[in-house]
């Protein structure tokens, strides 16, 4: 391609390089043909200075002004003696001023003699009026300081340099006497310190030059160059990048030995010696690939027909040439492409490029055509000339010198024989055009709008790219950039060079790479990995490299001279990680539930994921990304979910909040610019990289055709570098332009993280945390300050240092849609709070509208009704994560309303919207039981096991209208009355500890009510408007309030007090402690003696048959077949319905209940189908000798036994005095058993062809459990060769 040069540069002759105009006629060829100094002229005009050095000539108003124009700095030297135009020596001889800047009103001199003793002298200014008013305030311009006495300003470089350049001194007062360590002392005055890394740099920061005078070798100095006004490093020698101006840190360089286990290319790069003749060219020159002894064995489907290089489909055509002959380049179709959102369509229609890149004086498009028609260019600076044809600028001089140098000749005729007026007029210059004599100004200074005067140009404000790449400090009619610690100005003044070679660390596919971003070095980093890495970060400090892959649920580290690996973390689901280098700490998103963001101690011996530390788990839907900034205590990170952003918080989980959420489609890989500020992205979608500040401002996108799938993101100094997945590459290009792009890697593997390497990106720093003596961890927060935080399952202490664990204390659980949230009940003072308190959040797998919870404290086991999928859900609390046991109950086109758990016999209360009753559903959930029939919609129920009672909230009709009620009976259904008549919106019902009052939120009207189960003693508790939930813990109220969420409690002096405030939508509130569950009722031991339900009342206990069942006796039951045969009845007891319209996906019977189906799975699985041949009345006859019946029992067949007889067989009569009243039935049980086995024989024929389909996750539950219970399972009939599970078992 025909080289482009920047603006500012020209090319060489020989087309192959660009040089700065400022170098061209300078004296010193700069171009290897010496192109730049040919054409020159030899002498320089009257009013011009010749360099000594050479050729280069300086306008002669710029000799001794103090800043250096030749390179020989002969402009600035022997500056005492007077000269054509200088009229007044200052600042010690070192500057000397015209005439006409002397009682301007402006101080040119540091000492300020070019304004003293000017009287009241005005200016006559010609054809120029002049409005004198009050002076505005002193308004200083950036990089300047007010004196005290508001007379002027000052640089900031100035102040404590030793020298008064304020009027009244105060530039100088409170400055440090002496210089840190690591600092250097200026000579001419004892208080300017300089970084010790700027001494000899070849840019002059002391006044005095001090700092480049005597200039000896020393720490970091390694190479002189450009007349000794410059010293490298020897990082900087040799490594491919022209740093001298005079060329001599790439001079007689030596070929540098690889190592071992490396290949030298012919252009001296060094590379794996795996890589050698394995059909990808890794050398620049390709070397690698060459004088191979046979074709290599390509992966791919495509290779280069005459080098035989293995290529990608993506890779033909793609703009870059692979084979060494270009014929993958060749003959490529022209297609017409649609641009991007953020791209400029060029005229061909083959070619696209960033919005940023037209109109900015640079032709992009092949054609030219993103400059066609734009505005014309800005006009001239004050100190050139603007030609009629807008777009050509001259130098002053040019103009009316009798030469036509604008295109149009407008610089010539008119009026140029009007000369300036001897009296200077204007500010600084004064010159001749065809409109008449004109004022100007110097280079670095803009026209004021009277057209006389001069103001400085603020060349550092705005930001404008390619100013400064670092710091910029204006000055007076120039700026001067400078560095960040560990970074060298380069020669052209403007950019910075770090010290050291960078390295880029990439994953392609199951690999890691190392590339030299200088030598183009590449090695393989040894990665146990068989799987896609897809993330990677390093620490400097113990010099080692973390990652995760796919095929292993674990963190994995290596050192980076590959001698040692190891893990660091294992059980974890991961896919980004991120190091914290200051704190010391991992971080990592764990994919569990919604996921969330956990931490861990770098050197920590290999454990598990329950020694983390989670510090953000909450309003997560798919976040995507992960990036840290230590400096700040911050960290960001990108959701892909149903609302694409980009999120940050602190490193400890506090001050969270969305910094970007416009122009995003899909956030992927995040890099931090801590230089500039900022943070990149990539957006896959939008195929582009997106750049903002740390707040979010300033969004910018650069969305090029060579991002067409940007994966990963990484920034470095001035150049960005992004992983290409699709083109399977890596590049790297401008951070702000987009331009000057490069292939940095291209291997047929998919490209997928990138890090930047060095030891200056990750700067050791004071920790805060060692001065924190936390119990457990100690991470980093905003403000570079120091938090302690506890792993999971401890709790933070008052003292904010210790972590412990509070044995059976009390805690809330707090469900949102997808999540539940446990929160330790101790405020202890803690109010106002803008996020969670100590918690642990527990994400519910696969659920998306959680509605009500109950939870048993024994089993830890959690019932979940879940609106999304009608159903009942259980989940088992396995240390710090819930897992699913599957469904207890499924509804079909029915919703629950109303849930609460006997946490005693784990029997479940329940009603739905389409079965406006109250049942009970036994803990196997094979058995339910109607207890109250005929109320209205039940939205909340409380139990009081200890006592035997029960209270729901009725909304029962009350002729053409409804009213809500609460009413309470015993937990039997027994002795229902009405409680309460007069509320308007019960929720959240809950019994006080002893049981006699019944608690409720009333939504209503923004209230919590208590009446006693007598209905007497009514109180309520005004909570103010938007309650939502409440809860009771041993008197303590804490309720929700919604516009944003809030959670409330009463203190000790019955005043509400706000607890903390969070983002997430809180359905229901459930409080818990050891109290909450403790006691025993009639039902405590072995179910009562009870076959099927047990259910409490006050002072004893009822025993209840299930559906299809009925009593045999007090204690017993036996099915109760009184539909036809082929028929089994509904929940309602009035309707039968064949045994194919039950759990085929459509409610049939008039309550719905024939798809109340997640019994049935649970209930028989059957071995063999007939079981034992024989009737009811042949059963009680055979196996009960005619003294008894037969019923089911623990898996197999036992005799319920008539009054008079006992035993197994119930073949023992008894005497008349121990005779005991017992309930007699007379139905066989393989009556039973062969309605059962219809039944399975029905449900398994629908789950093949069923519509109902329930997730993968849980069928592998259900099955796996059911194994495992199969192989350990006692309860199995030997004559009948059926196994009877429970649904108790599967838990």
């Amino acid at each position: 391609d025909p080289l482009k040069c920047n603006l500012g540069t020209k090319p060489c002759n020989d087309g192959s390089e660009c040089i700065l105009y400022q170098l061209v006629c300078d004296g010193e060829p700069d171009c290897r043909d010496g192109s730049d100094e040919e054409g020159c002229t030899v002498t320089c005009s009257d009013d011009h200075f010749q360099c000594a050095h050479g050729k280069m000539c300086v306008d002669q108003k710029q000799v001794c002004d103090g800043v250096a124009q030749c390179q020989d700095r002969s402009d600035e030297i022997d500056c005492q003696r007077s000269m054509a135009g200088c009229a007044h020596h200052c600042d010690d001889k070192t500057r000397c001023l015209p005439d006409s800047f002397l009682c301007d009103g402006e101080i040119d001199c540091l000492d300020g003699t070019d304004e003293a003793n000017c009287g009241n002298a005005l200016l006559s200014l010609c054809n120029t009026y002049a409005v004198f008013s009050a002076p505005a305030p002193l308004r200083c311009p950036l990089g300047t300081k007010p004196c005290q006495d508001k007379t002027g300003c000052v640089l900031y470089i100035h102040v404590c340099d030793g020298e008064s350049d304020c009027k009244d001194g105060s530039d100088e007062e409170d400055c440090s006497l002496e210089c840190d360590k690591g600092e250097f002392q200026c000579a001419h005055g004892k208080m300017k310190c300089i970084d010790q890394r700027q001494v000899c740099d070849g840019v002059t920061q002391c006044q005095d030059r001090s700092d480049e005078m005597e200039c000896k070798f020393m720490d970091g100095c390694a190479h002189h160059c450009d007349n000794k006004t410059r010293c490298l490093p020897d990082s900087f020698l040799c490594d491919g990048e022209r740093d001298c101006l005079d060329g001599t840190d790439e001079a007689s360089c030596a070929d540098e030995s690889c190592s071992s286990g490396e290949l030298r290319c012919t252009s001296g790069q060094c590379v794996s010696v795996s890589m050698r003749c394995d059909g990808h060219p890794d050398c620049r020159d390709r070397s690698d690939e060459e004088g191979c002894a046979k074709p290599p064995k390509c992966t791919t489907k495509l290779r280069c027909p005459h080098s035989q290089e293995c290529l990608l489909e993506e890779w033909v055509c793609d703009g870059d040439q692979d084979c060494k002959d270009g014929s993958d380049e060749k003959n490529c179709k022209v297609v017409e492409l649609t641009c991007g959102e953020f791209q400029w369509a060029c005229t061909s229609k083959v070619q696209c490029v960033p919005e940023a890149w037209r109109c900015d004086g640079t032709k992009d498009c092949v054609d030219g055509s993103d400059e066609a028609g734009c505005a014309p260019v800005e006009t001239c600076p004050s100190h050139q000339f603007q030609c009629s044809s807008e777009w050509e600028c001259l130098d002053t001089t040019l103009v009316c010198d009798q030469v036509k140098n604008c295109a149009d000749g407008s610089d010539e005729g008119g009026e140029c024989q009007t000369r300036c007026p001897e009296e200077a007029q204007c500010a600084q210059n004064c010159y001749s055009t065809p409109q008449g004599v004109r004022c100007g100004c110097m280079s670095g200074y803009q026209l004021k709008e009277d057209y006389v005067s001069c103001a400085d140009i603020d060349e550092c404000a705005g930001g404008v790219p390619g100013v400064c790449s670092h710091l910029c400090v204006n000055t007076p009619g120039s700026f001067k950039c400078h560095c960040n610690p560990g970074y060298l100005l380069e020669s052209d003044g403007h950019r910075c060079k770090i010290t050291g070679e960078p390295h880029l660390l990439a994953s392609v596919q199951s690999e890691l790479f190392l590339l030299g971003l200088r030598s183009n070095s590449l090695d393989v980093l040894v990665s146990s990995a068989k799987k896609a890495i897809l993330s990677v970060d390093y620490d400097w400090k113990d010099q080692r490299v973390f990652w995760v892959s796919l095929d292993s649920e674990s963190i994995k580290w290596s050192s980076l001279d590959q001698k040692t690996k190891g893990t660091l973390v294992k059980g974890v689901k991961s896919d980004c990680i991120a190091v914290d280098w200051i704190g010391r700490h991992l971080y990592w998103i764990d994919g569990i539930g919604g996921g969330r963001i956990v931490a861990i101690g770098l050197n920590s011996v290999i454990t598990d994921s329950l020694d983390h530390t989670v510090i953000l788990d909450e309003d997560f839907e798919q976040p995507r990304s992960l990036a840290l900034l230590p400096q700040k205590g911050l960290l960001f990170w990108s959701e892909i979910g149903n609302e694409a952003k980009i999120e940050r918080a602190g490193m400890d989980g506090s001050e969270r909040r969305v910094v970007v959420r416009q122009n995003l489609h899909w956030p992927g890989g995040l890099a931090l610019d801590a230089l500039g500020e900022r943070i990149y992205w990539t957006d896959e979608k939008l195929r582009c990289i997106g750049s903002a500040t740390l707040d979010g401002g300033d969004v910018k996108l650069l969305q090029m055709m060579e991002t067409t799938n940007p994966f990963s993101v990484a920034v470095f100094n001035d150049m960005v570098y992004w992983s290409d997945t699709k083109r399977r590459i890596i590049q790297g290009a401008d951070k702000i332009t987009g331009k000057n792009r490069e292939v940095l890697l291209k291997r047929p593997g998919q490209p997928f993280v990138l890090k930047v390497v060095h030891p200056l990106l990750q700067m050791s720093t004071k920790n805060p945390c060692e001065e924190l003596h936390c119990s457990h961890l100690c991470v980093l927060a905003p403000g570079f300050k120091a938090v302690c935080k506890c792993p999971s399952g401890l709790l933070l202490m008052q003292d904010g240092l210790s972590c412990s664990k509070l044995v059976n204390s009390a805690f809330l659980l707090v469900l949102s849609p997808t999540t539940v949230t446990q929160v330790e009940l101790t405020m202890q003072g803690a109010s106002d709070l803008k996020s969670w308190p100590e918690h642990l959040a527990l994400p519910l797998p696969n659920v998306n509208e959680a509605a009500m919870l109950d939870y048993s404290l024994q089993d830890q086991t959690l019932y979940l009704a879940n609106t999304g999928q009608s159903s009942v859900s259980v989940f088992k609390l396995k240390e710090t994560n819930l897992v699913s046991r599957g469904q207890f109950l499924q509804l079909k086109g029915d919703t629950v309303t109303a849930l609460a758990l006997d946490w005693i016999t784990l029997s479940v209360y329940w009603s739905s919207s389409m079965q406006p009753r109250l049942q009970v559903t036994s803990s196997s959930g094979e058995h339910t039981a109607v207890l109250i029939q005929d109320v209205g919609r039940l939205e909340s129920i409380a139990l009081h096991p200890l006592s035997g009672r029960l209270c729901f909230t009725n909304m029962a009709k009350l002729g053409e209208g409804t009213q809500t009620q609460v009413e309470c009976a015993h937990m039997d259904g027994a002795t229902h009355a009405l409680v309460w008549k007069d509320a308007v919106q019960p929720r959240s019902l809950t019994f006080s500890n002893m049981g006699d009052e019944i608690y409720w939120a009333d939504i209503g009207v923004g209230v919590i009510s208590s009446v006693r189960i007598d209905g007497s003693g009514y109180k309520e508790f005004k909570t103010g408007d938007g309650l939502t939930a409440f809860a009771l813990s041993n008197g303590l109220f804490i309720w929700v309030t919604k516009k944003t969420t809030k959670v409330w409690y009463r203190d000790d002096q019955m005043t509400k007090k706000l607890w903390f405030e969070v983002n997430t939508d809180v359905v229901s509130l459930t409080a818990f402690s050891k109290s909450s569950q403790t006691g025993s009722n009639f039902c405590s031991a072995g179910n009562g003696d009870c076959s099927q339900f047990c259910l409490a009342v006050p002072g004893g206990r009822t025993c209840r048959c299930g559906h299809e069942h009925r009593p045999v006796n007090a204690t017993h039951c036996a099915p109760d077949p009184y539909c036809p045969p082929g028929t089994r009845p509904c929940l309602d007891k009035s309707t039968c319905l064949p045994l194919e319209k039950f759990c085929d996906g459509h409610p049939s019977c008039p309550d719905t209940s024939d798809e109340n189906c997640e019994w049935l799975l649970t209930l028989i699985i059957y071995k063999n189908v007939s079981p034992c041949g024989l009737d009811a009345q042949q059963c009680s006859e055979t196996h009960c000798n005619g003294n008894g019946e037969c019923v089911e029992r623990n898996g197999g067949t036992s005799c319920v036994c008539t009054p008079g007889y006992n035993g197994d067989s119930c073949s023992d009569e008894l005497s008349t005095a121990t005779q005991m009243p017992l309930i007699c039935g007379a139905v066989g049980l393989c009556a039973g058993i062969v309605v059962i086995s219809v039944l399975a024989a029905v449900l398994q024929k629908r789950k093949a062809a069923n519509t109902r389909q329930a997730s993968p996750e849980v069928k592998q539950t259900r099955m796996t459990d059911l194994e495992k219970h199969e192989e350990t399972s006692s309860h199995v009939s030997a004559k009948t060769n059926l196994t009877e599970v429970p649904y108790a078992a599967i838990l």
